[in-house]
This record gives structure tokens, sequence and C-alpha cells, in this order.
């Protein structure tokens, strides 16, 4: 082989090499743009999920503690109802008392 062929066999093994070298390196930027796409739509599903939890947990407590209020509501205007129920149970008996005293001390 002369020279002349040598130095376009080496020129066509550089480029070939180069090629090749230049296609590995891009197939391992693609890869690494998905895995880091991938990662970022997992941080984002992750970050939907805790709002959505956080959320949650919010209506949750603004149930329990209406729920509470409302309980401690009815529990303490059943308690005043009875009370005053009480207290209009002892005026009446000391009306009653008072009249039925009145009625019979008035015949002697």
């Amino acid at each position: 082989m002369n020279s002349k062929k040598i130095g376009t066999l080496l020129i066509a093994f550089a480029a070939l090499t180069a090629f090749g070298a230049t296609a590995q390196s891009q197939q391992g930027s693609a890869g690494q743009g998905i895995k880091q796409d991938a990662k970022a739509v997992g941080h984002g599903v992750a970050d939907g999920a805790r709002d959505v939890g956080h959320a949650t947990r919010h209506v949750a407590r603004k149930i329990g503690h209406g729920a509470k209020e409302a309980g401690t509501g009815i529990g303490h205007g059943a308690k005043k109802a009875g009370i005053a129920v009480g207290h209009g149970a002892r005026e009446g008996w000391d009306a009653t008392k008072r009249g039925v005293k009145q009625i019979f001390d008035k015949g002697n």
C-alpha cells in the first residue's frame, strides 16, 4: 500500500471513530436527559401528593373542629334548656304551693 491509500484509510478510520464517539455521547446525554426528566416528574408527583395530603388534613381538621363546636353548642344548649325547665318546674311548684296555702289558709 502506498502512503496515499494509508492516509485515506487513516482519515476514514479517524472519521468513523469520531462519529462513533459522538453517537455514543449523544445517546448517553439523551439517556441522562430522560433520567432527569423522569426524576423531575417523580418529584412533581410527590409534591402534588404531599399538597393533596396537606389539604385533606386541613379539611379533616376543619370538619372535626366544626363537629366539636356543634356538639359543644348542642350540649350547652341542652344544659341551658334543662336548667330552664328545672327553674320553670320549681317556679310552678312554688306558685302551686302558694296558691294552695292561700286557698286553704283563707278558710281558717
